[in-house]
């Protein structure tokens, strides 16, 4: 619900939601607006902003204007990729949700985390 004015989106945004030891929101913020069907996700503009408001944890949300929620290889290989940068720099990647009009998914609820 906390990301439902996603689902209808026109163009792909990925949005982070910054965390503190709480697993409270500190700050929620667009990070890149795509194209209907792609997104760039840059990995150092996530964490810069991560690491300037001292989050200790994240959620990425994107949407998909398709409808459809199920996400594609590149969707996977990014969140790789970003859990990976995470813990590098010691930030926890909690969850990646996709939403879409037809509803959402939760990369850790399904376990693909």
């Amino acid at each position: 619900n906390y990301v439902a004015d996603m689902r209808t989106l026109p163009k792909e945004h990925l949005r982070g939601l910054y965390l503190n030891v709480h697993n409270r929101v500190i700050r929620d913020e667009v990070i890149s607006i795509g194209t209907v069907s792609a997104n760039i996700i840059p990995p150092r503009e996530i964490f810069r902003t991560a690491i300037e408001c001292n989050a200790v944890a994240m959620i990425l949300v994107h949407n998909h204007p398709s409808g459809e929620p199920t996400p594609s290889s590149e969707d996977v290989e990014v969140t790789k990729v970003l859990i990976e940068a995470g813990k590098i720099v010691g930030i926890h990647v909690l969850d990646h949700v996709i939403v879409s009009s037809e509803g959402a998914l939760s990369f850790a609820e399904t376990g693909r985390l």
